[in-house]
């Protein structure tokens, strides 16, 4: 309409460092170091594509670099998991039990599945994400929270404060 050149990017979910603590994985970190449960929404069934941060960032730089003005490219990573094994993962990892966490009551419109079709961006881009497994990625994540409390534990009491105003542990 306006005579702007763009191209327009939407990703799946993103992990890694710098993450805020609001944030799904950040905050069950966050609280298996706090030496507190992880809570999870509902049933925990909600499936998310995960993709690394450092894979978004390098999938924009393609895009920039070759994708195609006026285009939409979805960045994601094939990598589907549901919440549940999100946290069971994340206390394995964190030397605890895979079953030390709570349920609480789910979000009102919690979707139960985001899925990206980024086709377009490997097959006209040449794109794939560098962080295929998953685990691994999660661990090095782990690792950053457990090394850079400084940067995160000022937002903490505010985010739960935030939290505790509508979870109810089922």
């Amino acid at each position: 309409s306006f005579g702007v050149e763009a191209t327009i990017s939407n990703c799946s979910n993103n992990y890694g460092p710098r993450q805020h603590v609001e944030k799904f994985i950040p905050r069950q970190v966050t609280e298996v170091i706090d030496g507190r449960r992880p809570r999870l929404y509902g049933d925990g069934l909600n499936v998310r594509d995960w993709i690394h941060v450092d894979d978004h960032n390098s999938a924009v730089w393609a895009i920039i670099d070759r994708g195609r003005m006026g285009e939409t490219y979805l960045i994601g990573a094939d990598g589907e998991v549901d919440n549940r094994r999100v946290v069971e993962a994340v206390l394995r990892q964190m030397g605890r039990g895979s079953d030390e966490f709570d349920h609480v009551t789910d979000r009102p419109g919690h979707d139960r599945r985001y899925a990206i079709d980024w086709t377009r961006l490997r097959d006209e881009l040449d794109w794939q994400p560098q962080y295929r497994d998953f685990e691994a990625g999660l661990a090095a994540t782990i690792d950053w929270y457990r090394d850079n409390e400084a940067w995160w534990r000022p937002q903490k009491a505010a985010a739960e404060a935030r939290y505790a105003a509508t979870e109810r542990v089922l």
